[in-house]
Protein backbone atom coordinates (compact mmCIF):
# COMPACT_ATOMS: atom_id res chain seq x y z
CA UNK A 1 0.00 0.00 0.00
CA UNK A 2 1.36 3.46 -0.81
CA UNK A 3 2.20 6.52 1.06
CA UNK A 4 -0.93 8.98 1.81
CA UNK A 5 0.19 12.64 1.42
CA UNK A 6 -2.02 15.46 2.84
CA UNK A 7 -3.28 18.15 0.59
CA UNK A 8 -0.71 20.96 2.07
CA UNK A 9 1.97 18.77 0.52
CA UNK A 10 0.59 17.95 -3.02
CA UNK A 11 0.40 21.78 -3.10
CA UNK A 12 3.66 22.22 -2.34
CA UNK A 13 4.75 20.56 -4.79
CA UNK A 14 2.42 21.28 -7.59
CA UNK A 15 3.38 25.22 -6.83
CA UNK A 16 7.36 23.98 -7.28
CA UNK A 17 6.19 22.27 -10.40
CA UNK A 18 4.28 25.40 -11.50
CA UNK A 19 7.63 27.97 -11.00
CA UNK A 20 9.76 25.74 -13.19
CA UNK A 21 13.13 25.91 -11.48
CA UNK A 22 13.39 21.95 -11.25
CA UNK A 23 12.55 19.43 -13.99
CA UNK A 24 9.84 16.99 -12.52
CA UNK A 25 12.14 14.21 -12.20
CA UNK A 26 14.39 16.31 -10.16
CA UNK A 27 11.46 17.15 -8.02
CA UNK A 28 10.50 13.83 -7.59
CA UNK A 29 13.66 12.38 -6.97
CA UNK A 30 14.04 14.71 -4.06
CA UNK A 31 11.09 14.40 -1.87
CA UNK A 32 10.87 10.37 -3.01
CA UNK A 33 7.92 10.22 -5.38
CA UNK A 34 7.35 8.76 -8.62
CA UNK A 35 7.25 11.40 -11.32
CA UNK A 36 3.62 10.09 -12.53
CA UNK A 37 2.75 10.81 -9.46
CA UNK A 38 3.39 14.04 -9.77
CA UNK A 39 2.34 14.59 -12.89
CA UNK A 40 -1.00 13.14 -11.91
CA UNK A 41 -1.34 16.34 -9.04
CA UNK A 42 -0.23 18.88 -11.55
CA UNK A 43 -3.45 17.74 -13.80
CA UNK A 44 -5.98 17.80 -10.77
CA UNK A 45 -4.46 21.02 -9.92
CA UNK A 46 -4.73 22.95 -13.09
CA UNK A 47 -8.18 20.95 -13.98
CA UNK A 48 -9.45 23.21 -10.68
CA UNK A 49 -8.12 26.65 -11.15
CA UNK A 50 -11.02 27.82 -12.70
CA UNK A 51 -12.99 26.32 -9.82
CA UNK A 52 -11.37 28.53 -7.49
CA UNK A 53 -13.01 31.84 -9.43
CA UNK A 54 -16.57 30.06 -9.98
CA UNK A 55 -16.80 29.13 -6.70
CA UNK A 56 -17.05 32.82 -5.96
CA UNK A 57 -19.73 33.19 -7.58
CA UNK A 58 -21.59 30.15 -6.78
CA UNK A 59 -20.74 31.76 -3.17
CA UNK A 60 -22.81 35.19 -3.54
CA UNK A 61 -25.57 32.91 -5.05
CA UNK A 62 -25.39 30.89 -1.63
CA UNK A 63 -25.13 33.53 0.15
CA UNK A 64 -27.57 36.13 -1.26
CA UNK A 65 -29.84 32.71 -0.64
CA UNK A 66 -28.64 32.31 2.91
CA UNK A 67 -29.63 36.01 3.54
CA UNK A 68 -32.99 35.85 1.76
CA UNK A 69 -34.16 32.83 4.45
CA UNK A 70 -33.14 34.37 7.80
CA UNK A 71 -35.79 37.18 6.45
CA UNK A 72 -38.04 34.80 5.82
CA UNK A 73 -37.56 32.94 9.29
CA UNK A 74 -37.85 36.12 11.47
CA UNK A 75 -41.10 36.84 9.49
CA UNK A 76 -42.37 34.04 10.49
CA UNK A 77 -40.78 34.61 14.07
CA UNK A 78 -42.40 37.92 14.21
CA UNK A 79 -45.98 36.58 12.90
CA UNK A 80 -45.72 33.53 15.77
CA UNK A 81 -44.98 36.23 18.66
CA UNK A 82 -47.45 38.12 17.36
CA UNK A 83 -49.79 35.46 17.68
CA UNK A 84 -48.74 34.01 20.73
CA UNK A 85 -49.00 37.63 22.37
CA UNK A 86 -52.53 37.66 21.01
CA UNK A 87 -53.51 34.02 22.61
CA UNK A 88 -51.91 35.24 25.79
CA UNK A 89 -53.61 38.42 26.10
CA UNK A 90 -56.98 36.68 24.94
CA UNK A 91 -56.16 33.20 26.86
CA UNK A 92 -59.71 33.49 28.94
CA UNK A 93 -61.59 33.59 25.24
CA UNK A 94 -59.58 30.14 24.21
CA UNK A 95 -60.60 28.96 27.29
CA UNK A 96 -64.22 29.53 27.35
CA UNK A 97 -64.37 28.21 23.47
CA UNK A 98 -62.95 25.37 24.25
CA UNK A 99 -65.59 24.52 27.00
CA UNK A 100 -68.04 25.20 24.25
CA UNK A 101 -66.20 22.96 21.74
CA UNK A 102 -66.13 20.23 24.42
CA UNK A 103 -69.92 19.66 25.39
CA UNK A 104 -73.10 20.56 23.78
CA UNK A 105 -74.36 24.88 23.32
CA UNK A 106 -77.65 25.40 24.78
CA UNK A 107 -77.36 28.40 23.75
CA UNK A 108 -76.00 28.43 20.23
CA UNK A 109 -77.89 26.49 17.57
CA UNK A 110 -75.08 25.07 14.82
CA UNK A 111 -75.68 27.66 12.50
CA UNK A 112 -74.19 30.35 15.51
CA UNK A 113 -77.94 31.84 16.32
CA UNK A 114 -78.78 32.68 20.16
CA UNK A 115 -81.63 30.12 20.80
CA UNK A 116 -82.54 32.15 23.68
CA UNK A 117 -83.62 34.51 21.26
CA UNK A 118 -86.93 35.33 21.66
CA UNK A 119 -89.61 34.03 19.54
CA UNK A 120 -90.22 37.59 17.54
CA UNK A 121 -86.48 37.73 16.88
CA UNK A 122 -86.18 34.13 15.59
CA UNK A 123 -89.35 32.68 15.19
CA UNK A 124 -87.86 29.83 12.90
CA UNK A 125 -86.21 28.32 15.83
CA UNK A 126 -87.95 25.97 18.34
CA UNK A 127 -88.21 26.43 22.26
CA UNK A 128 -86.32 23.99 24.32
CA UNK A 129 -88.71 22.21 25.23
CA UNK A 130 -90.61 22.00 22.03
CA UNK A 131 -90.43 19.49 18.89
CA UNK A 132 -89.09 21.26 16.10
CA UNK A 133 -91.44 19.57 13.31
CA UNK A 134 -94.88 20.68 15.49
CA UNK A 135 -93.58 23.43 18.22
CA UNK A 136 -95.33 21.42 20.38
CA UNK A 137 -94.26 20.46 23.46
CA UNK A 138 -92.28 17.53 23.73
CA UNK A 139 -93.02 14.59 25.87
CA UNK A 140 -90.27 14.13 28.41
CA UNK A 141 -89.56 10.31 29.59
Amino acid sequence: MGKHHTATFKAHLVRELLREDKTISQIATAHGIHPNQLSKWKAVALQGLPGLFERRDATSVLQAAHAQQITDLYAEIGRLTTHVAWLKKNRWRAKVLGARASRPSSRWTRDGRDARAPRSISPDLPRANESPATNRPRLVL
